[in-house]
């Protein structure tokens, strides 16, 4: 992540109820915002980062699947997550679920933003923002074990996710591409 991306607001940054932490992680891609967009919106169907963890072993698709692109603010992503808001080509910015979620994983947001970097290249952030346990002033200081943990896992997990989204929006881009040049 540069300076300019580390220091920039993102949709996630004001909701949790106490912000504690903020982690972020970058890649580069080869491929247009909406191309990385519209894999980032898979989420819906999957969670792309090691499936044999959090997908039951079931491979994420490697092939669009237009109904994913059908965003809507409460929609239910890698079940457990809701949509909390989204901008088409933008960002799409997560958070944890009411319940169950939250009791395992506290309040925690996430955001996706893709940023422009030329006609055909892009910039996918990811940004997970968690809350402060309510009520423990020392715990707003220092991140609690299950918030380690939780950056550790998020360090693996979300790279992967990014290191995916980014190969599959510049594999789609490659092939349209091609498919441009051959008429």
């Amino acid at each position: 992540m540069t300076a300019a991306e580390r220091d920039r607001a993102y949709p996630c940054d004001d909701l949790p109820r106490e912000p504690g932490y903020r982690l972020l992680r970058g890649v580069d891609v080869a491929a247009p915002p909406d191309v990385v967009y519209r894999w980032v919106s898979q989420l819906r169907a999957a969670p792309y980062s090691y499936d044999w963890i959090d997908n039951g072993g079931r491979r994420s698709p490697r092939r669009p699947l237009p109904w994913c692109w059908d965003l809507q603010v409460g929609q239910v992503v890698a079940k457990v997550f809701t949509i909390a808001s989204f901008v088409p080509d933008e960002h799409l910015t997560l958070r944890v679920a009411p319940g169950v979620g939250t009791r395992a994983f506290g309040d925690i947001a996430l955001s996706y933003v893709v940023v422009p970097v030329g006609p055909t290249r892009s910039r996918l952030l990811g940004v997970v923002r968690g809350g402060a346990p309510a009520g423990r002033p020392l715990a707003r200081r220092f991140l609690t074990a299950r918030d380690r943990l939780l950056a550790w896992g998020d360090l693996v997990m979300m790279r992967k996710q990014l290191r995916t989204f980014a190969a599959l929006a510049e594999a789609e881009h490659a092939r349209r591409a091609d498919a441009q040049s051959s008429r």
